[in-house]
């Protein structure tokens, strides 16, 4: 039998994990007899590299350079292949062609990574880009406690606005290019990991992340179609490269401590203010104490965080496993966050190499703690004249109180908040050669997130009075399978190069498949939510057994690519996807996502040959189209019914049911068209290197609910596409390598983006609707008021409150009616438009100094031009109730008798400009020449927000920004923490 021997068997494939981890252990001590080959290895800067592994390729035969860099190898014939690798360093193949002698150099894997881009479904050199798109390489990371990826890219991606309180189960929000949708959940970017779309960012630990990638322009990202309107983040994670095993351990400790409070009258204050202004406490809320409740609820926060990594293989199989452990222990007493995340991978390669097998896992478990958001508001509020505890033990309270005055220590103590996360998440990819330039590629994965949430106030909660306890438990889960099959074809021939990708994806999610039950009425509190049968509720409660609601959603695609390069100098790429979603009306299910772009490498012109300081120039141009169906569920087209009331028939209640949601046919993505024109540039031999882009995106089809007559539908609203939201912007960034020498270094790197947004019509033929008031923050009067409005010709975050005109004779705040008169009564005359959330401008500034072994970097950022609602301050700004709550030492000045002075107004916007230096880092890496067992030990500490230049006068000018209803301070806010951290780096 004749056989081909293209498909030839020389590796057999393993059929157990197990035994490809142990058959990779042992290949580094393997040797075969034959002929000699000596050299050494060094680095760019010419110092011996010891630690490398020479592996003869095809064979288990491996050594490992010495201290001095020097390696002697025995090999099977003259036309062998090398292969040298070490961690950190960028992996070479060379043949020895007979020679005896071979002495080589590895570059730093981060610098020439920087040339490799991860586009979708494939890699691209950055000099062929044609699209707007950001890498952010592992030496580039934000340093300091983080708790999800996405904090390692705040402030170094321009255009990309990342917010972020102190809480460390909040993972903040995170907006591209602007604001482009009016639904909660549906601004925050795509994340692909290693290739699988919509991938939970919280399996992935930091230390185990090679490079993130970020999309920003529709040209790049329309290849993932209906789900790519806010960008994409693909993060690539570490993997076995075929090198001898290597162990590398990281970890950090550190303190953090709450970096700024709202002053607010001491004891002692209260007082001698309610003396100055013959007024007095009631008896009951002055035992003779002096209580600071923000010192009361706040600690010193512990952080931890330790990354174990093995990685290996030989030139036929790859594997990695690593662990990471993370404890996050809140600055507010009672919250945490701990997590536990695995990852381990194995590669197997075939058929004379032509055959790539990939299995990946990652899998994660996640504890947060979380206190009531009540614990906000009375830390400030709640009277410093008592103590935590009366003397009997028991905690101070005055139940007589209305409107939630509730002691802050009680409310931590006697209410549990506890959720745990368990995510899995299993990947096999298969990558088949076909013949020279045709490569098929299969994936398929599998994610299943499960969540358990356990609540329980007992019977000292001021929250549930008087029920013996109330406890609450649900648990569900959220499964996703996807299934990913395209192929690839490259073609060079003369001057013309050409890459073409067509491919298929199939997914199907299945969310909230569980259940949620709560009891009362508890004997004891000592079990707290764990045997919900002890509840014993009492006459007339009700026994919640909660709702099952199970949603699938399925999402079809066939998606194309083709790139062209034209002699290196011209280059065009176009991109087609059509994506079909069962989450749509009948009449719109399926939709088409385009993109075109083109660049012009103008560094290639003959009339820049000889303009020696252009190394690289390119101009870029771009439009795309691509969707968003985030931010609703798989029910959102259909007609529902549900039970509307409760009446009594023949001895027991019944439910009635009746229709609460009409059926559209015609619901579809909402869809953004972008268009890019950028400008890439390398100087004076890279020296100075960046990029310049100008954009302008359109979101159209924006879905909203619109009230309809009920002559022709059931209910009176209905779900539709109608609106328009525009987003204009500017990026730059600039890299400077501002002095290069033997011993000395320093690089700097600024990027700062400008972005205004404007909402262009929220009616059309059909519907129509004149605004949309949003932020109704309620208090004392105002329960009605809202404080943001959504508004044709205005940006989302637009503020509406009353304008305040200073104070009358009497002392009392007054406010300007529509006519410009003055009033001190409530009015809605007086409310009109009095500032944005929006930003002007966001800027980071990043410096790496390096002097021998000493490593410094700082970098700062900051944000200009925006506006916050400070209705924390507005809130207490209220002399007249310092009888009954503590008021800030801002309301001194306020006169006793103005009953107007908490009113929200334009007095209480102020400005969000901050600087802010977010960290510092200073490292010192040993030299280990002498030592084979260790290769690198890097020791580091980490300052995160040493300051902030400010004139916002609550904690903290970082407001979230994610939503419609952005730059909103509102008695919610987890204050923002300084830490300092001891952390090493050791790679054995």
């Amino acid at each position: 039998m004749k056989t081909d021997s293209y498909y030839s068997w020389p590796d057999r494939l393993r059929c157990l994990l197990l035994l490809f981890f142990l058959a990779s252990a042992g290949l580094a001590n393997a040797q075969t007899a034959g002929q000699r080959v000596a050299g050494t290895v060094s680095d760019e800067a010419g110092a011996a590299l010891p630690g490398v592994t020479v592996l003869l390729k095809g064979s288990t035969t491996a050594v490992v350079t010495d201290d001095q860099g020097a390696y002697t190898i025995r090999i099977n014939s003259a036309q062998d292949v090398l292969r040298f690798a070490m961690v950190g360093k960028i992996s070479q193949e060379v043949a020895v062609n007979g020679r005896t002698t071979i002495n080589l150099v590895l570059k730093d894997e981060n610098n020439t990574l920087k040339d490799l881009v991860v586009v979708g479904y494939g890699t691209s050199d950055r000099k062929n880009l044609t699209g707007a798109i950001t890498s952010v390489k592992p030496d580039q990371f934000n340093a300091g406690v983080i708790s999800t990826p996405s904090q390692l890219l705040q402030g170094k991606v321009a255009g990309l606005n990342i917010t972020k309180s102190g809480n460390p189960n909040e993972n903040g929000a995170i907006i591209l290019r602007g604001p482009s949708s009016l639904r909660a959940g549906a601004q925050e970017p795509l994340y692909v990991i290693d290739g699988v779309a919509a991938a939970s960012i919280d399996l992935v630990a930091p230390d185990d992340i090679k490079s993130i990638d970020v999309l920003k322009d529709a040209s790049a990202t329309a290849i993932y179609g209906a789900r790519a309107a806010n960008g994409v983040i693909l993060i690539t994670t570490k993997r076995g490269d075929g090198v001898a095993p290597g162990l590398s351990y990281s970890s950090y400790a550190g303190t953090e401590s709450v970096s700024n409070i709202i002053d607010m009258l001491s004891a002692e204050q209260l007082r001698e203010y309610l003396s100055q202004n013959k007024k007095s406490l009631n008896p009951t809320d002055d035992d003779g104490s002096s209580t600071d409740w923000q010192e009361a609820v706040q600690r010193r926060g512990f952080s931890t965080n330790h990354n174990l990594s093995l990685y290996g293989g030989s030139s036929k199989t790859s594997y990695g496993i690593s662990a990471n452990f993370l404890e996050n222990n809140g600055i507010m007493k009672g919250s945490a966050l701990e997590r536990y995340t695995l990852k381990a991978n194995v590669g197997q390669k075939a058929f004379n190499d032509r055959l790539n097998l990939n299995f990946s896992v990652f899998n994660s478990r996640t504890v947060r703690d979380d206190i009531s958001p009540l614990v906000y508001p009375n830390m400030l509020i709640y009277l410093p004249t008592v103590s935590v505890r009366r003397p009997d033990g028991g905690y101070t309270e005055d139940f007589s109180r209305t409107r939630n005055y509730l002691n802050p220590v009680s409310l931590i103590d006697n209410n549990i908040i506890n959720n745990k996360i368990k995510t899995f998440l299993g990947n096999f990819q298969a990558e088949l050669d076909i013949f020279k330039g045709l490569r098929y590629t299969l994936s398929l994965s599998y994610q299943d997130e499960n969540t358990n949430g356990n609540f329980y106030n007992n019977r000292l909660s001021g929250i549930n009075r008087g029920l013996n306890g109330v406890a609450t438990r649900n648990a569900y889960s959220n499964t996703k399978k996807l299934a990913e099959t395209y192929f690839s074809y490259d073609k060079f021939f003369g001057k013309h190069a050409f890459k073409l990708l067509a491919g298929y994806s199939f997914q199907e999610d299945r969310n909230g498949d569980g259940f949620s039950s709560s009891n009362q009425g508890f004997v004891t509190d000592e079990l707290t939510y764990n045997n919900l049968g002890l509840g014993d509720p009492l006459p007339g409660s009700v026994v919640n057994y909660g709702t099952v609601r199970i949603q699938t959603l399925r999402l079809i695609s066939f998606y194309g690519r083709i790139n062209y390069d034209l002699n290196n100098k011209y280059l065009f790429q176009a991109s087609l996807r059509r994506d079909g979603s069962s989450a749509f009306g009948l009449n719109n299910r399926w939709g088409y996502f385009p993109s075109a772009s083109a660049a012009w490498r103008i560094s290639e012109e003959t009339f820049l040959k000889n303009a020696s300081f252009v190394e690289d120039l390119k101009l870029r141009i771009g439009y795309g189209v691509t969707g968003n169906s985030l931010g609703f569920d798989a029910f959102t087209r259909f007609s529902l019914y549900a039970p509307v009331e409760r009446f009594y028939y023949d001895g027991r209640y019944i439910n009635a049911v009746g229709p609460f949601q009409n059926e559209n046919p015609d619901l579809k993505w909402e869809r953004t068209a972008m268009t890019n024109i950028g400008l890439d540039f390398s100087l004076f031999k890279g020296r100075v290197q960046g990029s310049f882009d100008a954009y302008n995106k359109k979101t159209s089809d924006l879905i909203w609910d619109y009230r309809v007559s009920t002559t022709q539908y059931f209910v009176g609203n209905l779900t539709a596409n109608v609106g328009q939201i525009d987003n204009k912007g500017f990026e730059a960034v600039v890299d400077v390598s501002i002095f290069n020498g033997n011993k000395f270094s320093w690089k700097s790197s600024v990027n700062f983006s400008h972005n205004k947004n404007i909402v262009r019509s929220l009616s059309n033929e059909k519907f129509s609707l004149a605004t949309i008031p949003t932020a109704q923050l309620g208090g004392k009067g105002q329960s009605t008021n809202y404080s943001q409005v959504i508004q044709e010709g205005l940006p989302i975050g637009s503020f509406n409150t009353y304008r305040y005109a200073g104070k009358d004779g009497k002392g009392v705040s007054q406010f300007y009616l529509a006519d410009g008169s003055l009033t001190t009564e409530y009015s809605k005359a007086a409310i009109g438009l009095t500032g944005s959330a929006q930003p002007d401008l966001i800027y980071g500034w990043n410096n790496t100094f390096t002097l021998g072994r000493f490593d410094l970097n700082v970098f700062l950022r900051g944000v200009y031009g925006n506006q916050i609602l400070n209705a924390t301050l507005a809130g207490l700004n209220s002399p007249g109730d310092a009888t009954t709550n503590n008021i800030p030492q801002f309301a001194l000045d306020e006169a006793v008798n103005d009953n107007n002075s908490y009113i929200i107004s334009d007095r209480f916007i102020e400005s969000g400009s901050y600087l802010r230096l977010d960290n510092a880092t200073l490292s010192y890496s040993f030299n280990l020449e002498k030592l084979k067992a260790i290769k690198r030990l890097r020791l580091y500490t980490t300052a995160s927000n040493l300051f902030v230049i400010t004139k916002y006068r609550g904690i903290d000018p970082e407001i979230s920004m994610g939503g419609i209803q952005p730059g909103i301070d509102n008695n919610n806010f987890y204050p923002k923490t300084r830490s300092f951290l001891f952390g090493v780096n050791v790679t054995f």
